[in-house]
């Protein structure tokens, strides 16, 4: 997947997972109460920060990871019709 921008630095774009539509019982869940996602697939990735001696640490994470991040992180962006989280690296709590 190529997308139109790129993230800076640390940041990391996420394609976040749905949200889930019922529960395990069978029940369906209002748009209302859906959680958040924490979840999701990283579809691009910044170059990586630099430490205050200068040199250049290299991002963790890499495009097609599925990871774990929290659920405020980030700021929501759509790029071609397509809702996004682009977030620090360090957001990210896990790889999966």
């Amino acid at each position: 997947m190529s997308l139109s921008i790129k993230p800076l630095a640390d940041r990391v774009i996420i394609a976040p997972a749905a949200a889930e539509e019922k529960t395990k019982s069978g029940i369906i869940i209002p748009d209302t109460a859906k959680e958040k996602p924490q979840r999701g697939e990283v579809v691009a990735v910044g170059e990586g920060k630099v430490a205050d001696n200068g040199t250049a640490i290299k991002p963790q994470v890499s495009v097609g990871d599925q990871v774990l991040y929290g659920k405020y992180a980030g700021t929501e962006i759509t790029v071609e019709g397509k809702d996004y989280l682009i977030m620090k690296e360090s957001d990210i709590f896990a790889v999966l």
